[in-house]
């Protein structure tokens, strides 16, 4: 007899009503995976819009959710890393590996990291797609150093919130742009200057600027590269037109649009920041996985400061 689990699933693209509360099978763990209770599976603005259009899966029905903090279950053959009981976060892989808005999930071992001790599974859950976004661009892609600067766009939001403390972890200035009601929080987690963009414009306001990290899209990429200096770097996280890349290339600015990975690496140095006490997430709320519609209304709203959080209970 198959086993079961709870997830949040849907039979159609749509508004959040069509996420249902159903029972599902529970996904087992493969060749090299492990299988993990999940205790907590943070949201991001991708689990809606895949609820909402075709973009990279299939079509329903899925279980959406990339986010995972729980405790291994089970492991597939040849995982060195992990036994069961140990306590786990990471990204499942973006985007086929979807799947953690339900009671287990599974996936390649090294997708995970054990979890810091200091950071509960909340916490925890709301962390590895938005800090393996920030690192990945940061680190990984313009490898910031001591002194730079560093213009973080949304820098309230999941990803921006972070990258705001992993700039600082590196030594960088960092300027972030957020409507005025977000700027204290902010500050707290390390930013050297705000700009509100309802009441300045942010090209104007930033200059000599070395790294762009923009998760806005529309006229941020091109508006961005008025504030960088030449030989920096412009990453977005949604694409931008070739006038955009075009201008970049006569100004000396490389630009890039970057697509998070799973990373066994990146979760290791991610969870070596929160032991250090550089890096924490902010929570903006809770939902118990039944209640996921209403997570994703809340998310939708574009207001929210920091990672709203599924909780299986």
């Amino acid at each position: 007899m198959t086993a079961t689990m709870r997830a949040i699933s849907q039979d159609v693209l749509g508004g959040p009503e069509v996420l249902q509360y159903v029972e599902v099978p529970r996904p087992e763990a493969g060749i090299s995976q492990v299988q993990v209770r999940v205790h907590a599976a943070g949201l991001n603005p991708t689990d809606w819009k895949h609820r909402a259009r075709r973009i990279f899966l299939g079509p329903p029905p899925f279980v959406l959710g990339w986010d995972v903090s729980g405790v291994v279950e089970a492991t597939g053959y040849g995982v060195t890393l992990f036994k069961p009981g140990d306590e786990v976060f990471g990204m499942l892989p973006y985007p086929h590996g979807v799947g953690s808005h339900a009671e287990y999930a599974a996936g390649p071992a090294r997708a995970f990291a054990l979890k810091p001790a200091g950071l509960d599974h909340v916490q925890a859950g709301a962390l590895p797609l938005v800090a393996l976004t920030a690192w990945q661009a940061l680190i990984d892609t313009a490898r910031v150093s001591p002194g730079q600067r560093v213009l973080v766009h949304a820098a309230a939001g999941g990803v921006g919130h972070v990258a705001v403390q992993i700039a600082k972890a590196q030594g960088a200035y960092v300027i972030g742009t957020a409507s005025a009601g977000h700027h204290d929080l902010v500050r707290n987690l390390g930013t050297d200057e705000m700009i509100d963009y309802n009441a300045t414009d942010f090209a104007a306001a930033a200059k000599d600027v070395d790294v762009v990290l923009d998760m806005i899209g529309g006229d941020y990429p091109a508006r961005s590269l008025a504030t960088l200096r030449p030989g920096g770097i412009l990453i977005s996280l949604l694409p931008f037109s070739p006038d955009v890349a075009a201008e970049a290339a006569r100004l000396g600015i490389r630009a890039e649009v970057l697509l998070v990975e799973a990373d066994h690496g990146g979760m290791t140095g991610i969870a070596a920041l929160v032991s250090e006490g550089k890096l924490r997430p902010v929570v903006a709320g809770t939902f118990p996985l039944a209640d996921a519609a209403k997570a994703h209304e809340l998310g939708e709203t574009g207001h929210v400061a920091g990672k709203l959080v599924l909780t299986m209970g």
